[in-house]
């Protein structure tokens, strides 16, 4: 591996072997990045740049829907419960847990979290936090205190962060009161915009009211409200439609399924994220598809809680966008997600290559285009095609990878998508700064070594 100064470098542009453009896989491609790390001009059968990246590079894909603190729970709700366990007793697991983190902690652990992102081709991270108050549910001395401490973990690991501040008020349908699990999650709608007041100065932001269990339909309204006084390319995030029981007891509440309720309730439209949005009928898929919105898919969280199988096929064939997400973090592959997303239909169907159903067209291809462009449209970021104009948000593939050695071309992407877990991912740019080189995170020891300390002093606390 080259030494620290030859890897960070200073170089403006760079000969591509290959880079995808679009769909199509082009030779010998310059690509000249702007002062403001934005791409300036592509130059195509380039015979020379300032440096020369071997392999194909591709676009950086947005993690449309993270929780960074779930990370450091990975394998902590993997033991049998009593008959029927489900998502909910997985949630009484993630509250206990949360308990015990210190602001110090979350910061360790996004960083970590946000590392490994980068580490497998994600570029950018919608962050849907909702873990804004101490233990007791008591505001911090600055009540913005967590907030600030996943930005601070995303400046140290080079990720570019949409922050989602959330409004959490109660604990299911009608106002029905929180639990005490919950109470680190609740903020006042004053509180709220306050918080987000104060965080435009620190991240980009987005607005994001919980569920439709977690906010009134008056609060919920004010939260729309707040997202177009903050400009209108805002966006917009919520969790809809991700267990069979919220479906019933949103049917019990207004008469109306989830999806049906807010798409007739809410200005929805291309700026919003419905996450999951698991359970929908017929008639809400074709809606969903045609209101513009993205579909936050999240399928190795969503097989981990056995929420459900999303319509994936009905939806695409109406015309729908979907983009993916790490959300409890028992991946950090954005790959893994959509393998996941185009096994599980296989198996539903018992067929293959269902995602894309034209003659010839490559599975992996159209997979990763449609990812990267619906979560560029979620985080209202240019970003998700190597184009003029857009971040400079880039991922260098090792073409002599395990995974991919003997593959050209489109080959390269099915090869990265269904074949193999080690990660072919040799470099990462995040508008316009190398992050990782040759597989190596610029500050992977520190972020592990703090992590590991985290973790130690966690496993003792609970």
């Amino acid at each position: 591996m080259p030494p620290l100064d030859a890897i960070v470098g200073g170089a403006t542009s760079y000969l591509a072997d290959a880079v995808l453009i679009g769909r199509e896989v082009v030779e010998r491609v310059r690509i000249d990045i702007g002062r403001d790390g934005r791409i300036a001009a592509l130059h195509r059968n380039a015979e020379r740049a300032d440096e020369h990246l071997a392999g194909l590079v591709v676009p950086g894909i947005a993690n449309l829907h993270c929780h960074a603190f779930q990370r450091a729970m990975a394998g902590l709700a993997e033991r049998a419960g009593p008959e029927g366990d489900n998502f909910w007793r997985w949630r009484e697991v993630m509250y206990r847990f949360l308990a015990t983190l210190t602001p110090d902690d979350v910061q360790a652990i996004a960083a970590q979290c946000y590392a490994e992102q980068l580490l497998n081709g994600y570029t950018a991270v919608a962050e849907f936090h909702y873990l804004h108050n101490a233990p007791d549910g008591s505001p911090y001395a600055q009540p913005e205190e967590l907030s600030l401490r996943i930005t601070a973990a995303a400046e140290a690991a080079g990720i570019d962060l949409v922050l989602l501040p959330v409004l959490y008020r109660h604990g299911g349908f009608g106002g029905a009161p929180p639990s005490d699990g919950q109470r680190r999650f609740l903020l006042d709608p004053d509180a709220y915009a306050r918080l987000c007041g104060d965080m435009v100065r620190h991240a980009r932001i987005g607005i994001a009211p919980h569920s439709l269990r977690a906010v009134t339909p008056e609060e919920l309204a004010a939260a729309c409200e707040l997202a177009a006084a903050l400009g209108p390319a805002t966006p917009l995030h919520i969790h809809v439609a991700e267990q069979e029981r919220e479906v019933a007891d949103c049917l019990a509440w207004s008469g109306a399924r989830p999806v049906a309720w807010l798409l007739d309730h809410a200005p929805v439209d291309a700026r919003w994220c419905l996450v999951h949005a698991t359970h929908i009928d017929e008639g809400e898929c074709a809606l969903l598809a045609g209101s513009g919105a993205v579909a936050g898919l999240c399928q190795t969280t969503e097989a981990n809680l056995g929420d459900g199988i999303f319509p994936l096929r009905p939806y695409l064939a109406a015309g729908g966008r979907f983009g993916v997400g790490t959300d409890s973090n028992v991946s950090a592959s954005p790959v893994e997600e959509l393998r996941w997303l185009e096994y599980v239909r296989r198996l539903e169907s018992r067929a293959r290559n269902v995602s894309e159903t034209r003659p010839g067209a490559s599975v992996g291809a159209a997979l990763l285009g449609r990812a990267a462009a619906g979560g560029a449209q979620a985080l209202g970021r240019a970003c998700g095609e190597i184009a003029v104009g857009h971040h400079a948000d880039l991922v260098v593939l090792d073409p002599e990878h395990p995974s991919l050695v003997g593959r050209s071309g489109l080959g390269l992407l099915d090869a990265w998508v269904f074949s193999g877990t080690a990660t072919p991912v040799r470099h990462v740019m995040v508008n316009g700064a190398w992050v990782v080189r040759y597989g190596t995170h610029l500050r992977g020891r520190e972020i592990e070594a703090t992590f590991a300390r985290t973790m130690r002093r966690l496993a003792d606390a609970l």
